[in-house]
Order: structure tokens, then sequence, then C-alpha cells
């Protein structure tokens, strides 16, 4: 048998962390349903083809004869996307590696024929996986913004993504700041707290800190008049770059005072800022959401909305870390309301089975309560995943910068069983059961192909036998695995 070249043997799983012993080559057998798909992945073997068998017509003559119903008749929320989100570290890590394998690296994120992302997220300055501190103008008071730049990110962020474009041209993206210019703050630092025990000091003063419930930024019309501008600055550059952000958002983690960039704000203050932020991207052809929102409380959309100015300018809702808790009420008092999954939790770079079971039982509340994008963290991260300000963390693809290889990471393929075949503009499914045959989510695409994603908990194989639209499809998932099957439109009668 050939040797498999690294990068695909990466791109396969059979190295590092997911890594199985490669086998011989065998003859992948006819899909006794002709058109259909089959991958499942268990914690040492991802995106394994299966066989999908022939669907039987639905019986019945009993009650009892399936286990779950694919909901076709009433399609819920529609797709908007699956992603990561691109940061400098991880622009730094995938350039050890060499021009083929970093090109078959982003290929496994971005071709069509692999994880296939089409919305993804990039940050407005420095986040907390930039190389260092930066924003696009710390000239204090320099409210012309005579000295805005985004030459930095012509290093990094801009090729990163112009990357991603070369496998989808058609790829959407988004963005939001974790600190305005320090010099736009009340503490006129970048960071809100001190440095976590053990982890590199900053140079910021106890006067300097902050804490959730207060505006740091400062509340005057002139910096509100600046900022909105510094963000349709940004969005102009890029669009000079060949790059099109389609979606901002005023603040990453607005509660959150960190010793990294950020910078809390309330409700109410976004509410100042909004219209000002709305002004300017009407100019740029940019949609505006409200987030992102970290906290369980519906209440501060509540606030938010209830000022007719600001809540002329919000299109949607970016969800991420404890938010999550408000879902299920901002789809009751929202329904029209486009909620996204903004952050996957970023995990402490173990990078393991355990994490990405966590992550898919998040990822089917989200869609449950009527996210339609989901967008993971770090897409690429060196070995240890630790950022400048010391929180190691997880991500699709970890570089080894001695080696000069690089791995995917049991989070990759969970994310690739739903971007790779769920596409923009499908419809959510309900999977309806009574007999505990709940743990999936399924979609309708716009070609009106079924996904199905199911999971299996169990540590022994499981029979399910689902129903949808008068057809009966029974499949046995393997213990301990992640399904997707992806049934044509023909076969659906």
């Amino acid at each position: 048998m050939t040797d498999l070249s690294v990068s695909r043997r990466a791109a396969l799983g059979l190295i590092g962390a997911t890594a199985v012993a490669p086998v011989a080559a065998r003859a992948v057998e006819t899909p006794a349903l002709p058109g259909a798909l089959w991958f499942s992945t268990q914690a040492d073997a991802p995106w394994q083809k299966q066989s999908v068998p022939a669907l039987a017509e639905v019986s019945r003559a009993s009650l009892f004869g399936t286990d779950a119903t694919i909901n076709l008749a009433n399609p819920r929320q529609t797709m908007a996307g699956f992603g990561a989100c691109f940061n400098e570290l991880g622009w730094v890590a995938l350039s050890h590696l060499s021009p083929a394998d970093r090109h078959a690296a982003m290929a496994t994120l971005f071709a069509p024929d692999q994880a296939a992302f089409t919305l993804c997220r990039t940050p407005v300055g420095a986040n907390d996986f930039a190389r260092k501190w930066y924003s696009y103008d710390e000239t204090p008071g320099d409210f012309d913004l005579k000295s805005f730049s985004t030459a930095n990110d012509q290093q990094t962020l801009i090729p990163y993504i112009k990357a991603a474009q070369g496998f989808n041209p058609g790829l959407k993206l988004w963005a939001s700041p974790w600190s305005p210019p320090s010099w736009m703050k009340k503490n006129g630092f970048y960071a809100m707290a001190k440095p976590w025990p053990g982890t590199p000091e900053t140079g910021i003063r106890d006067d300097q800190t902050g804490k959730e419930g207060e505006d740091s930024f400062i509340q005057e019309d002139r910096y509100f008049d600046a900022y909105a501008r510094y963000f349709r600055r940004y969005v102009e550059d890029y669009a000079k770059a060949g790059i099109t952000i389609g979606t901002v958002m005023p603040q990453n983690e607005f509660n959150s005072a960190q010793p990294y960039a950020s910078c809390t704000w309330t409700p109410q203050g976004l509410a100042r800022f909004l219209p000002f932020l709305g002004r300017e991207m009407d100019k740029v052809g940019a949609r505006v959401f409200f987030g992102t929102l970290e906290r369980g409380k519906v209440e501060m959309l509540d606030t938010v909305l209830a000022d007719p100015k600001a809540a002329s300018v919000i299109k949607g809702v970016g969800v991420q870390w404890d938010g999550k808790r408000a879902l299920p009420q901002i789809a009751r008092q929202y329904p029209q309301m486009e909620i996204w999954a903004t952050e996957w939790e970023c995990g402490t770079s173990a990078n393991d089975w355990h994490y990405a079971r966590y992550g898919w039982a998040n990822l089917r509340r989200y869609i449950e309560f009527g996210a339609s994008a989901w967008d993971y963290w770090n897409a690429a991260l060196p070995t240890g995943g630790l950022s400048p300000w010391g929180w190691p963390q997880n991500s699709l693809i970890v570089v080894d910068p001695v080696t000069k290889s690089w791995r995917l990471t049991p989070d990759y393929w969970l994310m690739r069983h739903l971007s790779s075949y769920v596409k923009p503009g499908a419809r959510a499914l309900s999977v309806d059961s009574f007999l505990g045959f709940d743990d999936n989510i399924a979609f309708r695409n716009p070609d009106g192909s079924v996904v199905l994603i199911a999971n299996n908990a169990l540590g022994q194989k499981q029979k399910v036998r689902y129903a949808l639209g008068g057809k009966a499809l029974t499949l046995e998932l393997a213990a301990d695995s992640l399904n997707t099957i992806v049934l044509p439109a023909g076969a659906l009668g």
C-alpha cells in the first residue's frame, strides 16, 4: 500500500489525537439506496462511510412501528451557515507549514467536498488570540481618524481570509471588536481586569479595572460618532482587499471584564451607540446584530429593543457561552429574530472526544431554539493552543511548529458532520419522538435533499427506525457515534 502524505493522513484524521492505524484499502460497497450518503464518526474512527439501507413504506399497522419522525411538513428556521473564527494566531500557526500543507489544511475547512464552511467570524482589531494588543487607531483624541490603519491585518487576517476565499469565493463574514481604541474607553487601557494567576502581566493599574454592569466606553456623542465611523473605515478597508463584511456586532461579550482586550457595556449604553453604528453601516451595506450576548438574560435584549432608535438598527442577535440559557426566551419572545451561535466554548487545548461530545449537546440546543448559524472559535492554533494572555484553547486544526505537521481534532469532525451537507438556505426540521429517540437534528436543503445528524451516546449499537414523508429508514448506529445521513430528494417521492 502506498504511504499517504502527511497532509492527506491529517485530513483523514489518521494522525494526532484522533489517530487510527492505516488499514488496507478496500472497495466501498454500492449504497443500497442510490445517491444516499452516510458518514459515521467514533472517537478513534472519524468519517467512516457506511451503506444507506433502502427506504421502506411506513407501516400503519402499529403506533410503535417507528422510533422517531422527521417532520417534513413544518420546516423551521432557514440556515445561514457554519464556520469558525479567523484569528491572528491561527494564521501564524498555519504559516509554519509548507505552502502545499497549508493549502491542504485550509481545504479541510473550506473546500466544498470537505467541511465547506460558508459563514465565518473575524475580529475588529485585536482579540485574545491576536499576536498582541492593537487597534486601528491608538492616537488619543483622533476623532477624525487621521491615523486609522488596518496595516496590521495585511500581515495576518487578510491573507488568512483570502486563502479561505480561494476555496469558497462566496464565503460570508461578520465581525465584532473585543475592545475599541483605548482612548475611547474610560480607563484608557485595552483590558478590563488584572491578569489571571500565573499569566503574563499587562501593566493595567487597579484603578483601570472595570466590572460587569458598567459602561466602560465614554458615553458621549462625539465618541459614539467616531467609533461608528471607525467601524465604517474597517468595512471599507476590507472591501478594498476584496473582503465583504456583511454583518457586524457592536461588542464581543459586552458584560465581561477580561485581562485581555475587552470592554463592558450596559444595554442602555449599547442602545445609545447603536443608532450611530446603524447610520454608518447603512452606508456600506452591512447589517447590525445585537451581541455578542454571553449572559442568560433576555432582559438585556429587551432593554435595547425597547428603545425605538436602537431597535430599528437590530437585524438579529448573536449568542454564545452562558447566553445559551436565554435561547428559549429569545425564541419565544422574538420568533422573527434571527439567532446566530457566535462562538463555540473554548476548551483548554485538550482537543478530545469528550469536548466534541459536549459541543454536540450545545449545538443541538442552539438549533432546537432557532439558531440559523453556528460558528466554532479557533479554526487553527499551534500545539498547546496558548493565547498571549494565558488561556490554552481548542481548535479545529493543530499545527506543530517544530515538526511542521498538522492534524485535525475531534471538534473538526463534529463541525463537518453538519457543515459538509447542510447548505445555506436549508430549513431545520423537527425530529419528533415519544420513545426517547430524540438525540437528532435534521434539515431539508434547497434541492430537496434531507440531512439527518443522528447521535448514539450509548456504549453499544442502537437501531433506530425513522419515518419521513411516508417512508421508513432503519439505521443501526455504532456505539458512541455521530452520524450524518443524506437522502436525495428523489428517494423521498
